[in-house]
């Protein structure tokens, strides 16, 4: 986390150093990160970069603090609907309004996803405690759908949250990747077209590969 001195600086200054660091791990990722091209781009010197953050990974941290509030304040006034409902309908829920949050925020994201995901540091020692924290999550979810009969009970629980896991990054890639292209990024994701692309994503996500009677297929 950022030292005392950091955050005792005006506002602006702050935001402008947070967004340097934001723009530096979007484009380079976190082991070409260059701390002098933050600190050109917050128009600080190096030492006074010193007097605020421990390292290159004390400033990743602080990203992702930032994107952990910006998200809970997000999330605070939206409506899932219950568990109780479905748990597929409920995790449908929560990663089409995840999407939204990543649209409104989305170079933060793409800073956070590129060092986590496309660098792999997220399966590492560095991050297990988010990991874990998100897995838990996930495991909780399976769970509740084993109870419900929308799980089959003999499908290994470790197994179905790895696969929940990247099916859900590889949702987020594909949004970032497409939405960065987008002028206007927010109206793209709230589109009917991005809409059924996300539902097709997690109808395979739900119901696999094998040949079913689809809902989809008259589309095609």
């Amino acid at each position: 986390m950022p030292k005392q001195t950091f955050f005792n600086l005006p506002e602006r200054k702050r935001q402008k150093i947070t967004k340097a660091a934001v723009n530096e791990f979007a484009e380079y990722g976190f082991e070409s990160a260059s701390i002098n091209r933050i600190v050109a781009n917050s128009e600080i010197s190096k030492g006074s970069f010193y007097q605020y953050f421990e390292d290159k990974m004390d400033v990743f941290h602080h990203l992702l603090e930032l994107i952990a509030h910006e998200k809970a304040e997000f999330f605070k006034d939206k409506h899932p609907p219950d568990m109780g409902q479905g748990v597929f309908e409920y995790f449908r829920w929560l990663v089409k309004t995840g999407m939204e949050f990543n649209s409104s925020s989305p170079s933060l994201v793409r800073a956070i996803t590129r060092v986590l995901f496309v660098e792999g540091l997220y399966y590492g020692k560095l991050f297990e405690e988010y990991q874990k924290k998100a897995n838990d999550a996930i495991t909780m979810m399976i769970k509740h759908a084993m109870k419900l009969g929308e799980v089959d009970p003999s499908i290994d629980v470790e197994m179905a949250v790895m696969v929940m896991e990247t099916w859900t990054n590889a949702i987020t890639n594909y949004i970032l990747h497409e939405g960065m292209k987008q002028k206007d990024i927010m109206k793209w994701i709230k589109s009917a077209k991005t809409q059924e692309k996300l539902d097709k994503f997690l109808y395979v996500m739900e119901y696999g590969l094998r040949k079913t009677e689809s809902r989809f297929e008259k589309r095609f």
